[in-house]
């Protein structure tokens, strides 16, 4: 797995000595010399190296990786360029159109918002090719926990964008008075006609970031073509 070299470091530096990360990294070594796994181990933290701790403005919650080719790159809902957008991100460029306007791209590369302060966390970062959810209960979901308390200590207002149930649960992770949390159900085809399509999350946090002082995002991806 690739080293995090910046501000978050320090404050995950504990995690890594706790008998729950030493198994975790035996599990995903093992898995990598055995199988195809996505990410490519160079993309798994690639959510933290795009987005420093104090760059945070907004936190999106995903679930684990793609896991079909040339998907996954350590994003959660973004898709390396060349691939067309999956069905969730559809529904979520569907959503800015009517809440912000933004036209809908042809790619579903999402690295504008990363670099924007948007932290795209799936809270399991690995998983085994064409096989959803293989990764889970293996020790990623204490690492994310511990990356969701770091944001939720810091002291500034930061956006968090919880959709669906297994995200939703992480609120109870989120006690800081100073920041937003905004749930909803989530964008796949399967939910998001039941409360996704008009949450009007993308305008909400941008109006909670310019009250607060804070740059709001762009969330318009253009297009590659």
């Amino acid at each position: 797995m690739a080293s995090i070299a910046n501000d978050w470091r320090e404050k995950l530096l504990p995690e890594y000595n706790k008998p729950y990360y030493r198994e975790l990294y035996k599990f995903i070594k093992d898995e990598y010399s055995k199988h195809v796994i996505y990410p490519p181990s160079e993309d798994i933290f690639n959510a933290l190296h795009y987005t420093p701790l104090n760059n945070v403005k907004v936190v999106i919650l995903g679930q684990d990786p793609y896991h079909e080719p040339n998907q996954a790159h350590g994003l959660c809902f973004s898709v390396l360029p060349g691939n067309p957008a999956p069905p969730s991100l559809v529904n979520i460029y569907k959503e800015l159109n009517t809440d912000l306007g933004c036209f809908i791209p042809d790619n579903g590369y999402l690295k504008k918002w990363a670099d924007q302060g948007v932290l795209l966390l799936n809270t399991v970062l690995t998983v085994r090719a064409h096989i959803a959810n293989s990764h889970a209960g293996h020790g990623w979901e204490l690492f994310t926990d511990a990356i969701i308390k770091t944001v939720n200590e810091t002291d500034r207002p930061i956006v968090f964008m919880l959709w669906g149930s297994p995200a939703q649960k992480k609120a109870a992770l989120l006690d800081n008075p100073k920041h937003l949390v905004l749930t909803a159900p989530h964008p796949s085809p399967l939910s998001a006609h039941r409360g996704f399509f008009g949450c009007h999350h993308f305008s909400t946090a941008n109006e909670f970031l310019k009250k607060n002082g804070i740059e709001p995002i762009d969330w318009q991806i253009e297009n590659l073509s």
